[in-house]
């Protein structure tokens, strides 16, 4: 009987698909991270060496020890403080990781004088960049927040002259010491001052033994604050998307905050001298998140504006990593993105690093700290802190926060 010598063509195109077919497999590019992706010949990875089992053996990665917090300052009575004629007026400015601090900061100055607080508006970077505080916060819900504690009026009354004002610059976290001694005496001669926050350093520490100011300062960082309808729905979109993007990782999502044009920025530029890195950079972070054992399914949140060259190596490790200009809603897009308006961007930064499961901190400073505060008090204590990691892996809890790990940040003392 003769060979028929299609047949056997056939038979070895088909043993030859078969072995090309074990092969892929073997090289699941999953796996395949030792590979030099482009751009990138200054990072070996050899010496890199990502375990794809240590992702098995990390699946707390998601989960800190978080204990459930509730509120336990004690709301102040306006009852105890005397009541005068004055008003306190400031402007919110640079953002809300500013804004949390220069409301307790206002909110303190004003119950001490017994003064009235007048509503801010909220001011950008830009000259005349200018809009009401009704158009990022609810402030129904801020003067009902204040209720009994200091009284509040929506804007000046027609017969006090802005003119007539003082000025009077506060450092953050100010002490009823710092007003009577500084504050007070202008007060007194003028009638009203106008209050201007100024930050001496970063300063979240614990309160000792608590005080009705720290009361205050509680109510008014973590009570007193919430979006506006609008704007509290986009941010709830935009996580809902973000969720949907990671189905792989149970609808987990992790928020990097990181700012390109930060990293150029005096505060980045450490000396030798330095103990700590206090910034990273995209591909620092990059390595960071697979040595500690998250895999190239995670979906990743980056607070840069738009997308820059610079995140591509993040991306080429973990593929599902956005800027907000690919996940948020079209509709919103030209009022929240295209309009350069910072003052909206950092706002859906703030309160999206805030409702993500992970939060890594690229960069140190207020951002990272009053993000950690509202985390802290919902419960979402898992802060990441990158670190150059010199072995191939090693464990996510030796680098949560020390806000957490310690217990040292102020919402401690908000929160029991």
């Amino acid at each position: 009987m003769g060979v028929d010598l299609r047949q056997v063509v056939a038979g070895v195109l088909t043993l030859t698909m078969f072995v090309m077919l074990i092969h892929m497999i073997k090289r699941d590019h999953f796996d395949a991270v030792d590979d030099k992706l482009p751009g990138t010949e200054d990072v070996s990875f050899e010496s890199t060496n990502f375990e794809t089992t240590h992702v098995r053996k990390n699946m707390g990665i998601w989960k800190g020890d978080a204990d459930e917090l509730k509120p336990c300052w004690v709301k102040p009575s306006e009852d105890k403080v005397e009541q005068t004629e004055g008003f306190v007026t400031f402007s919110l400015t640079n953002g809300p990781e500013y804004h949390i601090s220069q409301i307790a900061d206002a909110v303190l100055v004003a119950r001490s004088l017994g003064a009235t607080l007048v509503i801010p508006d909220i001011r950008g970077n830009q000259p005349g960049d200018k809009r009401n505080f009704e158009d990022i916060y609810d402030v129904d819900v801020f003067m009902k927040s204040m209720e009994g504690v200091v009284r509040v009026v929506k804007a000046l009354p027609s017969h006090v002259s802005t003119h007539k004002i003082a000025a009077v610059k506060v450092p953050n976290r100010v002490t009823e010491e710092y007003i009577a001694t500084h504050v007070e005496p202008v007060y007194r001669s003028k009638g009203s001052v106008r209050l201007a926050t100024y930050f001496p350093s970063i300063n979240m520490r614990k309160a000792g033994k608590k005080s009705d100011a720290d009361s205050v300062a509680c109510l008014a960082m973590y009570g007193s604050l919430e979006l506006q309808q609008e704007t509290h729905d986009l941010v709830d979109s935009m996580v809902e998307r973000l969720r949907t993007l990671s189905r792989k990782s149970d609808g987990q999502f992790i928020a990097v905050d990181l700012r390109v044009e930060m990293l150029d920025k005096k505060g980045c530029q450490g000396s030798d001298s330095d103990k700590e890195k206090s910034c990273f950079n995209a591909q620092e972070v990059a390595v960071f998140l697979r040595k500690i054992g998250f895999d190239k399914d995670t979906t990743i949140y980056v607070t840069q504006s738009r997308w820059d060259e610079s995140l591509d190596f993040l991306k080429d490790l973990f593929p599902k990593t956005y800027t907000k200009e690919s996940i948020i809603p079209a509709d919103k897009k030209k009022k929240f993105l295209d309009s350069q308006d910072s003052e909206l961007e950092k706002v859906i930064d703030f309160y999206i690093s805030s409702e993500s499961d992970v939060f890594v901190p690229a960069i140190s400073g207020l951002f990272y700290a009053n993000v950690a505060g509202k985390r802290i008090g919902s419960g979402k204590s898992q802060i990441l802190v990158p670190a150059t990691i010199p072995d191939s892996s090693a464990s996510a809890s030796s680098f949560l926060s020390h806000y957490v790990s310690k217990k040292n940040h102020f919402a401690y003392s908000c929160y029991c």
